[in-house]
């Protein structure tokens, strides 16, 4: 037998909630983009790629020139949720449960929807799958996308709408931005906060035929500093996915001001690390995945019409813990937390011309690996000392040059891994949770199951993976899961199976309880391959 499982545990049950309208606090529209690195926009200097959407934002706005991130997406999305730490959260991980934030923290969405704000996701979510880690039980009234950290197919995939499987419309990013202006329409009279997590640049490489036209047989003319480390075929597909976002960005700014709202709408921009591959990033060392300055530096461009200062450039040191902070702050809502933020609010930066600041350490870990990053220094995950502002590129070891400021760094991060890291625990009990009140259905997808026997992967990384190979009786998947409410469940099994295996038999079983039943129907869907495959876009 070799059709392959990929999900669903059905459950009854749904909560709504109703919102008080106040139309003196600023709406928050949160753009991120995924795997976009922070010289991949032509308001950087980069050549080979044209945002102008994106640039206009920075024009009119304020942008941060020294803004870091985590090295990969999970972390981020737990920063940005919460302005805390992601180890103090419980995310360690981008998938098999480590990407999924622990319950007792408070998310942006919780804040704003508790002061009588419309909340909405669309896109990558990344922070967990079931309820109540999913994302309308931590806070978002509306979710249109996946929680997965990869997603195999970018055309009018299956998708997910408040737990409901749905067909995505058209190419995904294309999509998810009509959800959000549709979203913004709709609540053009209330204060509204819409988080767009796109999943673009990130691979598979597919981008619509317009965009990829333009790259095909260009010639770039700005490399990464390693140049022979590069696939500039790689690197012409995430730049042409990123014009596609920034034409997206353009459909949202236009509607922000088609509705009158740009006064009282702030606007943010930025992605959650570095590049995914070897490109122009301004020289700086790493990319996505390493605690380097070029694998955590992030775009930010925050625009604010009538309230933000245009042009104005900000260079002090901030982080995306700094966010939730600072946008409660602006709106004037006043935040009750378990947890303090880790972040601070900006909005002196932001708002006064000589503002009173002071010098801060921001830690950047992943992977075991920790880096620290003051105004002037870096002291990377090998403890050696960088001076950012002569040596932006990390070439030179200063260590010996400044042994006061060494230290000072090197006793920090010793504190940080006692009084921080200390607070993961990889090993900590967390089933996959499966009934909880709040919603009517789980999902238990095949890239959170363990596979017994031939089982197999169609890839290493969980993210977005089927389970195949299917081969005896004794071979089988399970799930690490909790059932939070008794009653009678409804199962629905996402598979295939060639027309010669019609008759399968299938067993569910949880504790003492089981359900068997035979495959009667055929379905033998053609496998998705989530290799970078260019430019047969459509052929993915």
């Amino acid at each position: 037998m070799r059709h392959l499982l990929v999900f669903l545990v059905l459950i009854v049950l749904f909560s709504s909630c109703s919102h008080k309208q106040n139309k003196t606090k600023p709406n928050i529209i949160i753009i991120l983009a995924d795997d976009q690195g922070w010289g991949d926009l032509s308001c950087k200097g980069n050549t080979n790629i044209e945002t102008p959407n994106i640039d206009k934002l920075a024009e009119t706005g304020v942008t941060f020139d020294r803004f870091f991130v985590c090295a990969v997406c999970s972390p981020t999305r737990a920063e940005l949720l919460t302005g805390r730490y992601h180890v103090r959260s419980g995310v360690w991980s981008t998938g098999a449960g480590g990407e999924r934030m622990d319950l007792d923290e408070t998310t942006i969405a919780e804040v704003f929807k508790n002061a009588g704000y419309a909340t909405a996701a669309y896109g990558k979510w990344h922070n967990g799958m079931q309820a109540p880690y999913h994302p309308n039980s931590r806070g978002f009234d509306d979710f249109y996308g996946f929680c997965s950290g990869h997603w195999g197919n970018y055309y009018s995939p299956m998708l997910e709408h408040n737990g409901e499987i749905v067909k995505g419309d058209g190419f995904i990013i294309d999509n998810l931005t009509q959800k959000g202006l549709k979203f913004i329409e709709g609540n053009k009279d209330k204060p509204f906060l819409l988080y767009l997590p796109f999943n673009t640049p990130h691979s598979p490489m597919q981008v619509p035929d317009q965009f990829w036209e333009k790259y095909k047989n260009k010639n770039l003319e700005m490399f990464h500093r390693d140049k022979e480390k590069e696939d500039t075929l790689f690197t012409k597909a995430a730049l042409a996915m990123c014009e596609n976002i920034d034409w997206n960005v353009g459909r949202i700014s236009q509607k922000v001001e088609e509705l009158g709202l740009t006064e009282n709408t702030i606007i943010l921009y930025l992605s959650d690390n570095g590049p995914n591959g070897f490109r122009w990033n301004d020289n700086m060392k790493g990319k996505k995945g390493s605690t380097d300055e070029g694998g955590v530096r992030s775009p930010l461009i925050m625009n604010w019409k009538g309230k933000l200062s245009a042009g104005k450039e900000i260079g002090e040191i901030t982080s995306g813990i700094d966010l939730l902070p600072t946008l409660s702050e602006l709106a004037g809502i006043d935040v009750n937390t378990k947890y303090p933020f880790d972040g601070v609010s900006i909005k002196p930066l932001l708002m006064n011309d000589a503002p009173e600041w002071q010098d801060r350490i921001i830690y950047n870990y992943w992977g075991g690996k920790l880096s620290l990053r003051n105004q002037k220094f870096r002291l990377d995950h090998e403890n050696k000392l960088f001076d950012m502002e002569n040596d932006p590129g990390q070439y030179i070891d200063v260590s010996e040059k400044y042994p006061s400021e060494y230290q000072q760094l090197l006793s920090a991060k010793t504190n940080w891994q006692k009084e921080v890291t200390s607070e993961l625990d990889r090993d900590a009990k967390r089933p996959f949770t499966i009934g909880h009140p709040s919603v009517f259905q789980t999902q238990l997808p095949a890239r959170d199951a363990i596979g017994h026997g031939n089982i197999k992967r169609s890839n290493k990384y969980p993210n977005s993976t089927y389970l195949t190979n299917w081969m005896a009786t004794t071979d089988k998947i399970t799930f690490d899961a909790e059932v939070l409410t008794s009653g009678n469940y409804e199962i629905e099994l996402f598979y295939t199976c060639p027309e010669e295996e019609i008759g399968s038999n299938v067993k569910l079983s949880f504790n003492e309880s089981s359900v068997e039943f035979k495959i009667n129907e055929a379905y033998n869907s053609p496998l998705l391959d989530n290799r970078d495959v260019y430019p047969e876009w459509k052929g993915m």
